[in-house]
This record gives structure tokens, C-alpha cells and sequence, in this order.
């Protein structure tokens, strides 16, 4: 009964023209008849509250002044996929837990918020992939690295004065 009933219904959706195609357009997209947008309105007549915001150009510095303020205010600075409370991706995840058993505060930046800031950290550690690690205002690398140094100890040596890796 439970077959033949999701049967009836699948061929029934089967047979709506808008549910056999999606259409893209630069921009856009229709499915099941609805059209939807992935770009940004410029219609003057849209209101400025409902113009996307970029909180970073709102502060008034350039994203280098943003980026060398990061790594010199932060003994540990992470430019990540995602956030160290839920990372996008392996490598950030990685990243993450290998700062996190020396117990060091750690700031970090998602640049999935912002590809204009992705190119800026790349520019500023002329390093092509993420995520990007600073200690004490060095450029350090990325997950493989740091996996690299936890393993040899360096990690622990580097992170010597910071918070409870002291402790350690």
C-alpha cells in the first residue's frame, strides 16, 4: 500500500514540467516554477538597510591594516574556513584541535565571510591555502605544519609564554 502510494505521487510530480528541469541564468535560478536570486539588488529604490554590509569595510581600514592588526594583537591568529566553534572544513578542524590542547586563547577570522579578505591574508603571508596560522606575530603555516610540530614538540616551545601552555 505504502509502494504504491509514493509511486502514484512520484509520478505524479514526475509529470509537472517545472519539476523535470532547473533552469540556471547568470545570477539566478528557476525550479518548480519559482524564480530565485543570488545576486544582489541594484535598484535604486532599495533601501540601504537591506544593502548587504561588509563589517570589515565599515571600519574605516584597509583589509592589510586589518590583517597586520590581527597578527600583532593576537599571539595566536588562525585564518580559518568556518569558526573554531564549527570549522568548514578538515584542515581548519585540524588546525583547531591541535591549538586547543595547549590551551592558548585563540582568535581567528572566517574568510568564507569575505573573499576580498582571503586575497588580503594571502597577499600579506604569500601563502596560497588556508587555514593560516600566526604565533607571536609570525606566520607559522597551515594544519600539516602545525599536526608537524605538535608532533616534534616545537609547537609547545613556540607556544611557551602564552596562556596555559605555560602550564604544560
Amino acid at each position: 500500500m505504502a509502494r504504491s502510494l509514493s509511486t502514484v505521487l512520484f509520478k505524479g510530480m514526475a509529470a509537472l514540467p517545472a519539476a523535470r528541469s532547473t533552469s540556471f541564468v547568470s545570477g539566478s535560478f528557476s525550479q518548480l516554477g519559482m524564480r530565485f536570486s543570488t545576486t544582489v539588488p541594484t535598484d535604486p529604490d532599495t533601501h540601504e538597510d537591506f544593502q548587504p554590509t561588509n563589517k570589515l569595510e565599515s571600519s574605516g581600514l584597509s583589509l592589510k591594516d586589518i590583517v597586520e592588526q590581527d597578527v600583532k594583537d593576537n599571539s595566536v591568529m588562525i585564518y580559518m574556513k568556518g569558526e573554531p566553534a564549527l570549522p568548514r572544513c578538515g584542515f581548519s578542524s585540524l588546525a583547531v584541535k591541535v591549538l586547543r590542547e595547549y590551551k592558548v586563547p585563540l582568535a581567528a577570522r572566517n574568510i568564507l565571510e569575505d573573499p576580498e579578505l582571503k586575497g588580503a591574508v594571502k597577499a600579506f603571508s604569500n601563502w596560497p591555502t588556508f587555514p593560516q596560522i600566526f604565533i607571536k606575530g609570525e606566520f607559522v603555516g597551515g594544519s600539516d605544519i602545525i599536526l608537524n610540530m605538535h608532533k616534534t614538540g616545537e609547537l609547545k616551545e613556540m607556544l611557551k609564554g602564552i596562556g596555559a601552555a605555560d602550564a604544560e
